[in-house]
């Protein structure tokens, strides 16, 4: 195990590294002048040069570029140019909402896709099968920025149940987590259904039948824990996803989370706290789905994740 994790911590600085590089200097290639978007259209060139050299703008690329590297070796993920404050404050800030939303969402896909996905597997071609099929055939087709305005003119400015938008409020986390929700639990359904029917046919479930066990017994404890692994894998990915962030759902519902923070960045040409948002998202994904792997060996002791 201790040299899995030594190959995990490996992989996430190489990876942070690579992603942290390619995003440098693809955001210096992208047309568009940082300090003009701050001062606007009327400022002076000789208030553009003061702040560019202010903000080491001026510097050369591989100047720049270096001067961040050397940030990074120092846990210092820079200053934001917009914001005037350091990106750390930025990030620390704004993840925790977007952790909320991302586990919100999990936790309401889980509800919805494990009930339809095993009642799926149970009934194979008969009504409860389509049905359920059905329903997450809708979930994955409906797109998000479609569903959450939906949801806010219905639930929002109609039933007036939940706030329009915003997380200042005690539900203001329930729709977009929903928004977010319906299309994983869509994904999670059907890969269950799959993973259920291939385990429902094999020699094992056929013994525990011949023992006698009951139902609970046959399909939770044996076939639901042998189905479990591809699902894992598919909830691993799609957490990695949502704590990267969720950027048109929150955008949409005016969540303050770190898409919505990315967002506004790029808009603003605030290079520091791009890079910043990126390198976390990749971080996050890869440590999850590492993470992932560690869990494999909990469900299936013939998994040796060390090895």
């Amino acid at each position: 195990m201790s040299g899995y994790l030594l190959r995990l911590s490996l992989s996430v600085v190489l990876t942070a590294w690579v992603v942290s590089t390619l995003v440098f200097f693809l955001l210096h290639l992208v047309p568009g002048d940082p300090v003009a978007v701050m001062l606007g259209d009327w400022a002076s060139a000789t208030d553009e040069e003061a702040l560019r050299r202010q903000l080491g703008l001026d510097q050369p690329i591989w100047h720049q570029y270096l001067t961040f590297l050397g940030g990074l070796l120092q846990a210092d993920l820079g200053q934001s140019l917009f914001y005037q404050m350091p990106v750390s404050e930025l990030i620390a800030e704004r993840f925790p909402y977007t952790v909320q939303l991302a586990l919100m969402a999990m936790l309401i896909a889980v509800l919805i896709a494990f009930p339809l996905g095993i009642w799926a597997a149970l009934r194979a071609g008969r009504w409860p099968d389509y049905v359920s099929m059905t329903v997450s055939m809708l979930g994955v087709s409906i797109p998000n920025f479609w569903l959450g305005p939906m949801l806010i003119l219905v639930f929002a400015l109609w039933l007036a149940w939940f706030p329009v938008s915003g997380a200042e409020q005690g539900l203001s986390w329930v729709l977009p987590a929903v928004t977010l929700g319906t299309a994983l639990a869509a994904i999670l359904a059907r890969m269950l259904r799959a993973s259920m029917l291939e385990v429902l046919h094999e020699d094992f479930i056929r013994t525990a039948r011949a023992k006698g066990l009951n139902g609970f017994q046959v399909y939770g404890r044996h076939a639901l824990a042998n189905a479990l692994l591809p699902v894992v894998t598919l909830l691993g990915l799609q957490l990695g996803t949502l704590l990267g962030g969720a950027v048109i759902t929150e955008v949409v519902f005016d969540w303050p989370g770190l898409g919505q923070l990315l967002v506004e960045s790029i808009q603003r040409r605030d290079y520091p706290v791009v890079q910043a948002c990126i390198l976390i998202i990749s971080v996050a994904y890869i440590s999850i789905n590492g993470l992932t792997e560690v869990v494999y060996g909990w469900l299936d002791p013939r998994i040796r994740v060390g090895r």
